[in-house]
């Protein structure tokens, strides 16, 4: 497989990257979906990318060489539907690597993650602690894991933002509570779409509806939470579907 190590087309072997694309050490790192090679709001995620960059003092490069050796990328590596992933190390390397994706509509029966915990603001490699979120859920017999910071404020899931529907409004927890500003997130309420506000525990059984958004899966609907049932709203779903397609193409 071919990977774009520091603006330059490789085989992986020849990178540091492991056979899942991912650099070694830390660093920063976006993750975007691609329909036929075409990436879903990549200024979006390349901006969002040199705020965090910059508050962390990594040196990433000229944002226009990172597009342009992603179209080389995608010349070499072609995907219907893909993962691109954008690495930027704090050792100064960069790298990309487009992977295939499989699209999931499942509704997702979801628990609350037994440790209180405050997110992130900046999307940081590596990741294994919040993939483990997701993990322990699984073996517990859920589908993921909604984060609760210590004010007892539900707040993302383990890889996801999250909106819910309270009273007939459409809700999303603000950044302050501690998580991180995901581009699908910040789409919706730009648009005006979700509003945001604190959401309490206690709150949960005032929820309708609900969905985990994320670059790759969009909006996922949630079936359950806990044992509290909620309504699947495709409708809803697709609407924020056609939003992002609006929006982040071009």
């Amino acid at each position: 497989m071919k990977v774009i190590f520091n603006g330059e087309l490789v085989e992986i072997a020849d990178s540091p990257s492991s056979q899942s694309g991912w650099l070694p050490g830390e660093g920063i790192f976006e993750t975007i979906k691609t329909v036929e090679n075409v990436p879903y709001a990549l200024d979006r995620h390349l901006n969002r990318a040199q705020v965090s960059a910059k508050s962390l003092g990594i040196q990433i490069p000229i944002i226009e060489n990172v597009k342009q050796a992603v179209d080389t990328l995608f010349e070499a590596v072609s995907h219907p539907s893909g993962l691109l992933r954008i690495s930027f190390s704090k050792q100064s390397n960069w790298l990309a690597v487009h992977l295939p994706y499989a699209n999931s509509e499942k509704a997702l029966n979801l628990r609350i993650h037994p440790q209180r915990l405050v997110g992130d603001l900046h999307k940081k490699f590596p990741y294994e602690s919040r993939l483990e979120i997701m993990n322990q859920s699984k073996i517990a017999g859920f589908d993921d894991g909604l984060v609760v910071n210590p004010k007892g404020h539900i707040c993302e899931g383990s890889v996801t933002n999250l909106i819910v529907q309270i009273k007939n409004q459409w809700l999303t927890p603000p950044v302050n509570d501690g998580l991180l500003p995901g581009i699908m997130r910040e789409l919706l309420v730009a648009k005006e779409i979700v509003r945001v506000q604190s959401i309490p525990l206690s709150q949960l059984p005032e929820i309708t509806s609900g969905f985990l958004l994320s670059s790759l899966r969009i909006a996922q609907p949630i079936s359950s939470i806990e044992s509290h049932q909620l309504q699947v709203s495709h409708a809803f779903g697709q609407e924020i579907q056609a939003l992002v397609v609006k929006y982040s193409l071009g």
